[in-house]
């Protein structure tokens, strides 16, 4: 199977349009984004609460969770940010794919427009 990376923007949603670009892999088996707690904290994200997530492989572990801005060309929009510790991947999880509009086919690893429906 292969692998969908994209480079993204994230902001402090104070500042939309200061940010970092940052390489992500696309993972539609995660529901938040994970992005390194350095480039938040440089970006000045706070974190709003702290939460316990369940890996892959069965483990648990707790991270800080705050919210952030993700750009992509001209798409924007905001969701949850995992702030990532050592040895986490950066990661582009469902619900920021969903704020962005977009969707990953599993087929073909690739963004495609996300239906909106109220």
């Amino acid at each position: 199977m292969g692998m969908t990376h994209v480079d993204i923007v994230v902001a402090n949603v104070s500042e939309p349009d200061a940010g970092e670009k940052i390489r992500f892999l696309v993972d539609s088996g995660a529901t938040y984004s994970v992005v390194p707690a350095e480039v938040l904290m440089r970006l000045g994200i706070k974190p709003l609460n702290e939460q316990v997530f369940k890996l892959a492989n069965g483990d648990r572990i707790s991270r800080k969770k705050g919210a952030a801005v993700f750009r992509l060309d001209t798409r924007i929009g905001a969701a949850h940010v995992v702030f990532g510790e050592a040895g986490d991947s950066n990661l582009l999880g469902t619900l920021t794919l969903a704020a962005l509009g977009l969707s990953l086919d599993p087929l073909k690893r690739e963004l495609n427009e996300l239906p909106m429906l109220l």
